[in-house]
């Protein structure tokens, strides 16, 4: 059984006070393949680019095991770009500019091979292309699902429709207040699971990850790194460990599902080291579960009381 995931590939425009990168790979789908692509494999992509997506960002792809059948190639087109400039609090960014290109029509086809995947991942994309894909669908095992204050506000009810068939639901702390009108995240954690999802991660950037089971929460601490170069994709590195995880391990415990939040919070944590995608291009399998190790200790205390 595979892992299906959907989402935008982009080239990304990024500067920080550190340096400044243009026209990298970026995009939710890639980062989601990436990260998941160290536990499981092979990835299903489905995902849209143009004639200028360059020979070696296909091999990239390639090389770690994605398959992309389900990669539509526009001729002619131009592929969805996006330009930010973060500043010295990296957790604040500009948007410099946004252009769709072919992402604008972008049409989910999932192929005949990818309907019976197991596990499935929806980028942020809108929530009726969101329901698109699940129609496509064989009856998956695990979905995860990801959005943003922009559907939020701008397609609630379809996004609601969608909720009701997720398993978790991977959002950051202002959406969550956003979806719930509830400032308190403990009460818009439970509003949030009577929508749908059985399972509710929060994501708190450099303050970690909260997990919301039924009647259990889990925090998850956030690494001490000295370096970040660059915080774009973090949340979906973060979400593509997750995924890739649980559907190495297709245990749907909520002490597995821990687990799962800290494997995605050390992918997370590699892809801010350095600009673009180049955080997850070639890490060994010792260091990912060395940093696991590392995000274990500082959740753990001893009490000699």
């Amino acid at each position: 059984m595979s892992i299906l995931i959907v989402g935008s590939i982009a080239l990304d425009t990024v500067e920080t006070p550190f340096d400044k990168v243009e026209n990298a790979l970026g995009g939710s789908a890639t980062y989601f393949s990436l990260a998941a692509s160290y536990f499981t494999g092979p990835i299903n992509l489905v995902g849209v680019v143009g004639e200028d997506f360059s020979k070696e960002n296909i091999k990239l792809l390639e090389d770690h095991h994605v398959d992309l059948e389900g990669l539509q190639i526009v001729e002619g087109g131009k592929t969805f770009r996006w330009g930010g400039k973060y500043h010295y609090d990296l957790n604040n960014r500009d948007t410099l500019f946004t252009e769709l290109n072919v992402f604008k029509d972008f049409d989910p086809i999932i192929p005949d091979k990818y309907r019976k995947s197991s596990h499935v991942v929806l980028g942020n994309i809108q929530p009726e292309l969101q329901l698109k894909v699940l129609e496509q669908l064989d009856n998956p095992k695990f979905i995860v699902c990801d959005t943003m204050n922009f559907w939020i506000e701008g397609a609630k009810t379809e996004l609601l429709k969608v909720l009701k068939h997720v398993h978790v639901l991977i959002i950051n702390d202002s959406e969550a207040r956003l979806l719930t009108h509830e400032p308190n995240l403990i009460k818009a954690a439970s509003m949030i699971r009577e929508m749908g999802p059985e399972y509710l991660i929060i994501k708190k950037g450099e303050h970690g990850a909260l997990l919301f089971g039924e009647h259990m929460v889990f925090s998850a601490p956030a690494y001490p790194l000295e370096n970040i170069y660059d915080p774009t994709g973090a949340g979906d590195s973060f979400a593509g460990g997750f995924a890739g995880y649980m559907h190495k391990t297709s245990d749907f415990s909520f002490e597995n599902i821990k687990r799962a939040v800290i494997y995605g919070s050390a992918m997370a944590s590699f892809c801010v080291e350095k600009f673009s995608t180049k955080g997850l291009e070639d890490l060994s399998t010792l260091q990912i579960h060395s940093r696991f190790l590392e995000f274990r200790e500082l959740s753990k205390f001893e009490d000699d009381e």
